[in-house]
């Protein structure tokens, strides 16, 4: 099996504005989550044709889930920078047009059917809603920014293209709260338990309001956690520091 980072894209000025909250990340982490996966990094960009393709081509190696900008209007870039992040030729593909035209008919000329212009050795991605496919090349996979059309994608993106690709270990997240104590406090313990416990990594979230609360916790790889945070427990009651399970 071969092990790969995953990276999600979020393409959209409309993102970048404010104009539309993305909804696309906090769906491909819990996704993917269930099928054993974790996302490595995350990226918004705006529809910048050259700012897509340097993108692209940094994450060369890496599987991508590309969201936005593969429509057909003038701000949707995102088809023609992926076939220059690939070296490709943008082309019309043969089954993509097939499926503009039995979507629209003779209104599917002379703009919609320019949605079927994609990467030269571009496959295609079924889109359950209305037939007007996603693209794939080099494990780049690129969806449309509606989430009722991308998120079956990402389904059949992992059903049918993931399957060889190496899961990551079982992770484990798990944390106690402590309140009226603050972070500067702790810092000497965080240090030392990811000194002692290298396997994981330790967080701590502070909260002000109803009151001064923090949350401490440790993520990390099935088997590790626990071992971290009860050294972390053992700790906070040497030093006579009150906690909570949440």
């Amino acid at each position: 099996m071969l092990k790969k980072e995953i990276h999600a894209l979020i393409i959209g000025d409309e993102i970048l504005s404010g104009k539309r909250k993305d909804k696309h990340l906090t769906h491909l982490i819990e996704t993917l989550k269930k099928h054993n996966f974790h996302i490595s990094r995350a990226d918004y960009i705006s529809d910048d044709t050259e700012e897509i393709k340097k993108t692209l081509e940094q994450k060369k190696g890496v599987i991508v889930f590309c969201f936005g900008g593969i429509g057909a209007t003038p701000d949707d870039c995102t088809r023609s920078a992926a076939a220059q992040a690939h070296k490709k030729l943008l082309i019309r593909h043969p089954e993509a047009k097939v499926l503009i035209e039995k979507q629209f008919g003779e209104e599917a000329y002379p703009k919609r059917i320019l949605m079927a212009d994609l990467p030269e050795e571009a496959s295609l991605i079924p889109n359950s809603v209305n037939n007007i496919p996603g693209f794939f090349i080099n494990q780049h996979f690129f969806m449309p920014g509606f989430p009722e059309m991308a998120w079956p994608m990402i389904d059949w993106v992992l059903k049918n293209h993931l399957s060889k690709t190496e899961r990551s270990k079982k992770y484990e997240d798990y944390s106690i709260w402590l309140d009226n104590v603050s972070e500067s406090s702790l810092i000497d313990l965080m240090d030392l338990t990811q000194s002692k416990h290298q396997r994981i990594k330790i967080y701590s979230l502070p909260k002000m309001h109803p009151k001064k609360m923090l949350e401490l916790g440790v993520r990390g790889e099935e088997g590790y956690v626990k071992d971290a945070l009860n050294f972390i427990k053992d700790n906070l009651d040497k030093m006579k520091i009150s906690w909570r399970n949440l």
